[in-house]
């Protein structure tokens, strides 16, 4: 039955301020992926892929970064997909998985929170925003269960802390606080094994974007699937920076410099700074 001039009953209802349950009431086919294609590139494991992406804490926010590259099987898909956003004004969403998907799931959770926050007048705590995604997540089980998962990478800087905070999922929709770096992706061995080795609590978002590129270039040195710097084609890892001033992707006139740099001091060190080296020094 519709309502009054002839809008359906979903957009008089109370009680939510969530998008994708309203969405969920109107148009319920539009939550869910289509499917028949899809399932045998799952099964055969032919569906684009995005990796690698990696975040860690500074001392007044969090960085987070992702490679270039998706593949589909042995083959590369795409050499510049796009896998880190900005989800709202004060957090950023990393992507990894089906490619497809996970960049659906992005689109519908930033209106998801832009929705909330224009309907209650203020956005979600961080909390909230991250127990949202876990939600949408949970929702994709189905598909994620034939081979098309989603790993999601979420950061954001909570207002009420003060402070960056991290989270990482499993394809169940299970939420995990991470305290000072994690990766996603199938080069996230390789970048969590590079992260233990250089981060440092309190560091600047200038040393946590060199820390973040050198993680990716270890993924991108031991993982086929994880995609280094194209300085021929001019495709460099996209960066993603939030803190009390909001967030924010940093542009390729930023990054290329610092991708410039850390190729050049691998050029006499291939392998990358060692443990407790200072920045820019070689021992």
């Amino acid at each position: 039955m519709n309502a009054p001039l002839g809008l359906p009953n979903p957009y008089r209802a109370t009680g939510s301020s969530s998008f994708v349950e309203f969405l969920a009431a109107l148009h319920p086919e539009r939550l869910q992926f289509p499917v028949g294609d899809q399932e045998a590139m799952g099964r055969h494991g032919v569906a684009p892929h995005g990796t690698t992406i990696v975040a860690l804490r500074t001392g007044n926010g969090v960085v987070m970064a992702g490679d270039r590259r998706a593949t589909m099987g042995n083959l590369i898909a795409q050499h510049d997909i796009e896998k880190v956003f900005v989800a709202d004004e004060h957090s950023l969403i990393g992507i990894a998985g089906t490619a497809g998907l996970a960049v659906e799931l992005v689109r519908i959770f930033q209106v998801e929170l832009e929705h909330y926050e224009k309907i209650e007048g203020l956005p979600l705590s961080l909390d909230g925003k991250a127990n949202r995604l876990a939600t949408m997540l949970r929702g994709n089980l189905g598909l994620a269960l034939q081979g098309l998962a989603v790993v999601p990478l979420f950061a954001g800087f909570d207002l009420a802390r003060n402070a960056g905070r991290i989270f990482s999922y499993d394809v169940t929709g299970g939420r995990y606080e991470e305290h000072d770096f994690y990766a996603v992706g199938s080069g996230s061995s390789f970048a969590r094994g590079s992260l233990k080795k250089l981060f440092r609590r309190g560091a600047t978002s200038d040393d946590a974007v060199s820390v973040a590129l050198e993680a990716l270039y270890d993924a991108a040195d031991d993982d086929s699937a994880t995609g280094g710097p194209d300085m021929a084609r001019g495709i460099y890892p996209v960066i993603g920076v939030v803190d009390a001033a909001g967030a924010r992707i940093l542009g390729d006139d930023d990054v290329a410099p610092r991708v410039q740099a850390m190729l050049d001091a691998r050029m006499s060190r291939p392998d990358g700074p060692q443990a407790g080296a200072r920045r820019g020094e070689d021992s």
